[in-house]
């Protein structure tokens, strides 16, 4: 429970429901390009705060290249750990379902090594930018669009607490510029996801207040901040007693806001659960990133055919940055190849209520501060 005696620099209190509610939706068209929906499931989208779509993408032609290019990444990670002389075994004879959880169980901590990726694979690339995709997004956000720099792979191995993400809002781990900012958030799974592999959970309405709850961090052995239920029912006016589950067939996405309470299921399947999620915004407001690093303009008006300008926005390593923003809180390992630790700026908006070795330093330089003060 966080510290209800101080307000954290996350808190700020205000309510943007303008923002995110049904006064937010654009003009809708009068005839539907590939990829948009009905206004009524994009009504929902601004009502509940969410919206389910279980059959979205050309499976082989937009999601099969996903899939490859993940095998691609699994290959990378074991080689890597293999010539280091941290495995033994490159674990060929596995599949993608299997292959990662066996290499993690040799090396403990592949799994954080893998979603620290840096950079985009150009099927990812492809995914983001794809036609349909934009189609749908410009329903939410309007013609023009830029791709938020907060987009994340996710490898959720079988009964695995670092990928399992408990209840918070997106905003939760962005700047506060940004609660005054709609972001759309697409959650892709590269296979069929259910209760027992981890799906996700959402709280219907929970947005209405247009608030960013107070969050605590971090969360059992992870970098992960939570939202409470208490706090989610004093400030959002929602409780997880309405969560709705959401099952996403392969070829389907979960469209959802970034105030809206959400959660990632314990996978308790035998196989790995694999998704990304993808954000966009409107160009030219705040993205929440704390001025590490811009977005990528995907889509204007004038230019629905933009070509995306992806080498300039990979050339900056979000994860490197995230790490050096926060060097003067948390302790940073010197060998950041092999470190399965995860930092960002978000450890500075909340109460640090569990310490773990992602927030180490900060543990020790706070009890160096209570010393001197005990001493004075």
């Amino acid at each position: 429970m966080a510290d209800k005696k101080k307000n954290w620099p996350g808190f700020t209190g205000e309510a943007y429901p303008e923002v995110c509610d049904i006064r937010s939706m654009p003009p809708q068209p009068d005839v539907l390009k590939p990829g948009q929906l009905p206004v009524e499931q994009i009504k929902q989208y601004f009502e509940e705060g969410y919206v389910v779509i279980e059959k979205f993408f050309d499976i082989e032609a937009d999601l099969e290249p996903c899939r490859r290019a993940i095998e691609d990444l699994v290959e990378e990670l074991a080689q890597k750990l293999y010539k280091a002389g941290k495995i033994k075994n490159l674990y060929r004879d596995y599949g993608l379902d299997k292959r990662l959880i066996k290499i993690d169980e040799e090396w403990p901590g592949a799994v954080i090594l893998l979603h620290k990726i840096g950079h985009l694979p150009q099927a990812f690339r492809n995914l983001w930018g794809n036609e349909k995709l934009l189609n749908l997004i410009e329903q939410v956000l309007g013609p023009d669009i830029a791709g938020m720099p907060n987009w994340n792979f996710r490898d959720k191995t079988p009964h695995n607490e670092a990928t399992t993400v408990p209840w918070h809002q997106d905003a939760g781990y962005l700047s506060t510029d940004v609660y005054k900012v709609l972001l759309a958030t697409v959650w892709i799974p590269f296979l069929d996801t259910n209760r027992k592999n981890g799906c996700m959970e959402v709280i219907p309405k929970g947005h209405s207040s247009g608030m960013v709850a107070n969050h605590t961090c971090c969360t059992g052995d992870t970098w992960y901040i939570q939202l409470d239920e208490e706090d989610m029912n004093k400030t959002l006016g929602c409780s997880t007693k309405d969560r709705q589950l959401c099952p996403i067939p392969y070829g389907g996405l979960l469209l959802f806001n970034n105030f809206i309470p959400h959660r990632s299921l314990d996978n308790a399947s035998e196989g790995v659960r694999w998704s990304i999620d993808l954000r966009f915004k409107k160009p030219g407001l705040p993205n929440g990133m704390f001025g590490l690093k811009p977005d990528v303009l995907l889509r204007t008006k004038e230019n629905p055919n933009l070509k995306i300008d992806w080498d300039t926005f990979d050339s900056i390593d979000r994860t490197k940055a995230q790490i050096a923003s926060v060097r003067d809180i948390v302790e940073i390992a010197e060998d950041q190849e092999f470190d399965t630790s995860v930092q960002g700026p978000w450890m500075r908006k909340w109460e640090l209520v569990n310490h773990n070795n992602h927030v180490k330093k900060h543990v020790e330089m706070e009890a160096a501060k209570n010393k001197d003060k005990n001493l004075g």
